[in-house]
């Protein structure tokens, strides 16, 4: 922590590079060009954004995943100077008369996975890129020393500088830059700061902080694009923080074909907020917050590393609890006209522990997530201590759910006496013991002690404890909740085989905003098939999919629904709301636009990114299998915990009779069911998507699908005869 001021600070930096540029209005939501930026020979150049581009990936998740496929080779690595971060927005994105609409999407090869990887987050930083004029940026190389990157979309210039001086922190330097490029308080809105953190220097599953300044509390905020590691390949690329600047925003800065329909759209979503949100799910007081309670009711509140999906204790985590942690009466939109506004966050919350004790800060969250991945899986149920991780976590760049996975493999390996006192430095890694959770967090951002360790995921400790201290690889392997790498998001799997599989066979890893169907097949029974299961699990990836395309956030889509919703055709896809993303589009292209038009986009580039993940050694069914206690229970003492409902299902769905079986009998026979049911339910997905039996798509899908390139139709050729 520095004690200069930002212009002392700013004297501190050394101009590597500069790029002047002709500013341009975006048209129709597009700049029609991103940005190239090598940190290794300080170049920076414009590339065009063709027609083609455009029909082929869209925009956001799309440019990035095609940027990145035309940078790396299938040897790549995430540390390998020409691996990306590729980040962007989208073309609806920066619309501000309809909710959500400030979303970027960073995509990078990732240090957990090894495979391409995509993440979100909120704040101002996409919607700025493109009106200062640029669709994507593309970050390759390797600095030779920190350095900052700002793109000024005032006066079109772009720089690289050494920035040695600057906080690590993100609360730190998130406000520094801000002071440092705004010219008065009044523009700091007007700029926004991607950062990371000391603990990205040392932990696989870093990632990025995306800011904006809220003019109301006098406070920068950031969102998180948390998963996948994109912050740790940020500092192994020694960027420090990239600043944008744009301060001419109006409602129609995307120069819209059609303001009138966007409007319309706008005005009836709106409307449905105001009127229903505080009788659904009280987004506006709450967000996220008011899952746990439901979670906890239907047994899916991840609790002791997923063993359980229920605690007596998870009361202290309920809905009213976080409703008076956060402020009220304050907007909490992260993107202008948001009046979903579930930004919400903890003023003036006195830290306890680490480098920042006894300052009151502001705390973004926590969402139910962090709630989740740091309260009930860790048995920990004390709100002010979730409080303090999740600020941590967001300062360091640490990702609150692989840090909450990683946190309770270690106390169920603790536990089970795979490791002890020795190996974690004197720590007594029993559930609930929330002060040395804390102790491990700062161990992980300072590089230090068994935090090092618990840094590198659940896949990297799995097989070091095995290395190292014989611990048996299939209980690890059982246990230890990641798919491809990536921890598995807060939510409890074993009765849900569609959302084992939208774990199992989501492209980047097991993350929520692929498909999210516990409810459609658990509670609703809406899924009894394996056919309606795979037609879930093609059409809800590919929907949420289409969000990251335009830069928006899926969050108005479902989580404030239409009165009349339930009694609609297909209410688990809200069509009003579908028909409002129609208009958007619309609205913006000026092309007529049907929901099967939206779903064609996403396919194109969902299935691209499936190949990218085949061009780098993965993409295939051997990676899109859960652990075991995302399917059912691995330990006797999971299966006894729910006695009842599992002796039901032997006898009523696997034929087996359960009198006379032993426990361990019972957990096994019970396995060798569900594993079954998994690979007919891949089967089924696989052919439903348009993949053969392996995982790999067709040449007739690519080819259905406008993306059979000649490198991309050789990738498949060469794949399909290996397999």
């Amino acid at each position: 922590m520095t004690s200069l001021t930002p212009e002392q600070i700013k004297q501190g930096h050394k101009l590597l590079v500069e790029m002047l540029y002709d500013l341009h209005p975006v048209e129709r939501g597009y700049a029609n060009r991103t940005l190239h930026i090598n940190l290794s020979d300080n170049t920076i150049h414009s590339k065009p954004v063709s027609e083609p581009m455009k029909d082929t990936f869209t925009g956001g998740k799309g440019f990035c995943v095609w940027l990145l496929w035309n940078a790396v080779t299938p040897q790549t690595q995430w540390d390998s100077p020409e691996n990306e971060i590729v980040i962007a927005g989208g073309p609806i994105g920066g619309i501000t008369a309809y909710p959500g609409s400030g979303k970027s999407t960073v995509v990078t090869v990732s240090p957990l996975t090894g495979s391409v990887i995509d993440s979100n987050a909120g704040g101002y930083f996409g919607p700025y890129l493109k009106f200062a004029g640029w669709d994507a940026l593309e970050i390759q190389g390797k600095a030779e020393r920190d350095v900052i990157i700002v793109i000024d979309g005032d006066e079109g210039r772009i720089t690289l500088e050494e920035a040695p001086l600057e906080s690590i922190d993100t609360h730190l330097i998130g406000r520094e830059l801000t002071e440092m490029y705004a010219k008065d308080e009044k523009d700091r809105r007007s700029i926004s700061v991607v950062s990371a953190g000391q603990g990205a220097e040392h932990s696989r599953y870093a990632g990025l902080n995306f800011s904006w300044y809220d003019l109301r509390r006098k406070e920068v905020r950031i969102k998180q694009a948390g998963r996948g590691g994109s912050g740790r390949v940020f500092r192994d690329k020694r960027i420090k923080a990239i600043v944008v600047r744009f301060s001419d925003m109006k409602g129609d800065s995307n120069h819209p074909a059609n303001m009138e329909l966007i409007r319309k759209a706008g005005q009836r979503i709106n409307k449905e907020i105001s009127e229903l949100d505080g009788k659904q799910n009280n987004m506006r007081k709450v967000g996220t917050g008011h899952l746990p309670p439901i979670m906890n009711e239907f047994d899916l509140l991840p609790t002791h590393n997923f063993r359980y999906g229920s605690h007596p204790d998870a009361v202290n985590l309920d809905m009213p609890v976080w409703e008076r942690l956060y402020t009220q009466g304050m907007p909490d939109g992260c993107w202008y006209g948001c009046t979903l506004s579930c930004a919400h966050g903890v003023d003036h919350f006195h830290l306890r522990t680490g480098p920042y004790n006894g300052q009151a800060v502001l705390v973004d969250g926590p969402e139910y997530e962090t709630i989740a991945g740091e309260g009930s899986n860790l048995g920990i149920f004390d709100p002010l201590a979730i409080i303090e991780m999740n600020f941590y976590c967001d300062t360091y760049g640490i990702d609150t759910i692989s840090f909450g996975n990683s946190v309770a493999f270690v106390m169920e390996c603790y536990a089970e006496g795979i490791i002890n006192d020795e190996i974690t430095g004197g720590m007594k890694l029993n559930w609930g013991n929330a002060e040395v959770v804390l102790e491990l967090l700062h161990q992980i951002a300072r590089g230090e002690g068994f935090g090092l360790i618990v840094g590198q995921g659940v896949r990297y400790m799995k097989q070091y404890f095995a290395d190292h201290y014989g611990a048996d690889r299939a209980f690890l392997q059982d246990i230890g909740m990641e798919v491809k790498g990536m921890e598995i998001s807060e939510y409890m799997t074993k009765e849900s085989l569609a959302q084992q599989g939208g774990y199992g066979m989501a492209v980047k890893g097991a993350q929520h905003d692929e498909a999210w169907l516990i409810f459609m097949d658990m509670v609703r029974k809406q899924l009894p098939t394996f056919e309606a299961k795979a037609e879930a699990l093609h059409y809800f990836p590919l929907w949420r999919t289409w969000f990251s395309l335009h830069g928006l956030c899926k969050l108005p889509w479902n989580d404030i629904q239409p009165a009349n919703n339930a009694q609609t055709g297909e209410p688990h896809k809200v069509p009003e709301h579908v028909e409002n993303y129609t208009w958007l589009y619309e609205g913006l292209s000026g092309k007529p636009t049907t929901p099967d038009d939206l779903i064609a986009q996403s396919e194109r580039v969902y299935t691209f990114q499936r190949l990218l993940a085949l061009k780098l050694g993965y993409g295939t069914r051997v990676h899109d299998y859960p652990p075991y206690r995302a399917m059912g229970p691995v330990t006797v003492d999971e299966y006894e915990s729910r006695a009842e409902r599992y002796d039901k299902q032997l006898k009523e769905l696997a034929g087996i009779d359960p009198a006379g079986l032993t426990s361990s009998e019972k957990v096994a026979r019970l396995r060798a069911y569900r594993e079954g049911q998994y690979q007919t339910l891949m089967d089924t997905v696989y052919k439903r998507r348009g993949w053969n039996e392996n995982g790999i798509p067709t040449l007739a899908k690519i080819r259905d699908l406008g993306i059979d390139f000649p490198d991309v139709v050789e990738l498949v050729k060469q794949k399909i005869g290996a397999s």
